[in-house]
């Protein structure tokens, strides 16, 4: 039963590496606008039904898992140290949310997919939605761990460093791959939006 369960996963995740695919090469062909879902699912050989057994919308292959980004900061704030002040452990968080891009989107993927995020209007309306849905999560992990914060506050934390850092990173790569910047310059671009907007200290001979 385990071996089972274990294949149908397998299968499961090599699908939805495959509508990835699809749709990345497709929108970076013709355009996130000009693509359907039908046609993703025919690129990808799975049948459209099966595209929204994996995604809602176009715009989620686009955004990524987000419950994974979610589940990062959530961990970063339920481990957060005694000495820990609220926006310390906001700013782990935020950083924690960024890593989990899954290696292979990362950074070169993480570029074009901001770049066709800031292009459409329809992406960025999804993204905001996303967004505010996991800061809900966030913010009630931050008052688990700081039973003295009241909503608003935990709120306003929440929007003001994890949502602006968000932002910050996809802006400075989009930057970054507008100059004809490579790999390096673009992780150069995340630790310093990261620093910015969590309002950290850069580290010596940064």
């Amino acid at each position: 039963m385990t071996g089972e369960l274990g294949r149908r996963e397998r299968k499961k995740k090599q699908t939805r590496e495959a509508l990835v695919s699809a749709a990345n090469r497709l929108f970076a062909e013709r355009g996130f606008d000009k693509v359907t879902a039908a046609e993703i699912a025919e690129a990808a050989d799975v049948s459209s039904r099966t595209f929204f057994l994996h995604f809602d919308t176009k715009e989620d292959v686009l955004l990524g898992d987000a419950r994974l980004n979610t589940d990062a900061g959530i961990a970063a704030i339920d481990a957060r140290g005694p000495a820990d002040s609220p926006r310390m452990t906001l700013a782990r968080a935020a950083s924690a949310m960024i890593a989990a891009a899954p290696s292979e989107e990362a950074p070169s993927w993480l570029g074009a997919r901001a770049r066709l995020i800031f292009a459409s209007e329809q992406v960025r309306a999804r993204l905001m939605q996303r967004l505010l849905a996991g800061q809900e999560e966030l913010a009630e992990a931050l008052r688990r761990s700081y039973p003295d914060l009241d909503s608003l506050e935990a709120r306003a934390l929440v929007g003001s460093v994890v949502g602006g850092a968000t932002f910050a990173v996809g802006s400075v790569v989009v930057t970054v791959l507008d100059e004809g910047g490579d790999d390096d310059r673009v992780r150069d671009a995340i630790r310093l939006a990261l620093q910015i907007a969590t309002q950290q200290d850069a580290p010596p001979g940064s």
